[in-house]
């Protein structure tokens, strides 16, 4: 696929997709999913990649739905049915990204506003430049909180914040975010960059099957009993303790030297 939207490489066990309508902040399309679909199934795909970085396109990261994106007009006397571009293009990208073979990270630039902003927190790391914000914008226009939103927000920083983010739909500055534990990190603009390419780089170079199963084991432990997590835990142990990276990580550990991880 030729992509117009969106810029997709992977280079030094990294790959990177960078959200590309920067006149409009980057905002979904119905092409822009399509191309995002297609990068991400490569992803999963390659042997290369041993982690994703998401990043946006000049000032902003996201800001959400393009309302005026062809595939959202509201035709005359007809009410649109958003419960299907839901269905269609959000759901999917969401669970795609938590399903993902290899750990995420959203370099929040700008601007992370509705659906850009759980796309950011659907990622296993947030980290955002000192000028970036997050902004619920959704009950600006009479809606909820959806790709993943009422999920994620809830999960990250409890039930009153979440809710206070949602109903008033104020922004959220990145160094707030940051304390609140909304994301891992805010780090000064000129430094931002920088920061990025060496997290990115420690993700790639990291033992790439515990990463994803860190993130699989907290994900269920919201709807786990303490009993269901040991046994989902003792599962992952076994199975990680036959994988050649573990037997790699206890060499390099008695031997006194960095260890050489293949994602294996």
């Amino acid at each position: 696929m030729t992509y117009q939207h969106i810029q997709f490489s992977i280079q030094n066990g990294v790959a990177r997709i960078m959200l590309a309508r920067p006149n409009k902040l980057n905002s979904f399309t119905e092409d822009m999913h399509l191309e995002l679909r297609d990068a991400l199934t490569q992803v999963q795909s390659s042997i290369d990649a041993r982690a994703l970085v998401i990043t946006g396109a000049g000032r902003g990261f996201c800001a959400g739905q393009d309302l005026g994106d062809r595939g959202m007009q509201i035709a005359v006397g007809q009410a649109p049915d958003l419960g299907a571009t839901v269905e269609k293009f959000y759901k999917p990208l969401i669970l795609s990204l938590q399903n993902l073979r290899v750990p995420t990270l959203a370099a929040v630039n700008g601007i992370a506003a509705g659906a850009g902003a759980s796309l950011a927190l659907a990622c296993d790391l947030v980290v955002a430049s000192e000028s970036a914000y997050f902004l619920q914008a959704f009950s600006k226009v009479g809606l909820i909180p959806d790709t993943g939103g009422t999920w994620l927000l809830p999960q990250r920083i409890g039930m009153a914040r979440a809710m206070g983010l949602a109903l008033l739909a104020q922004k959220l500055p990145a160094q707030q975010a940051a304390e609140w534990g909304l994301i891992w990190a805010c780090v000064p603009d000129a430094a931002f960059q920088d920061e990025i390419n060496r997290l990115a780089g420690l993700l790639a170079q990291a033992p790439t099957q515990a990463l994803v199963r860190t993130r699989q084991a907290m994900q269920a432990a919201a709807s786990h009993t303490l009993e269901q997590q040991l046994s989902m835990e003792a599962g992952f142990m076994r199975e990680l303790g036959w994988r050649h990276d573990y037997a790699e990580g206890v060499a390099a550990f008695l031997e006194k030297r960095s260890p050489c991880f293949t994602g294996e």
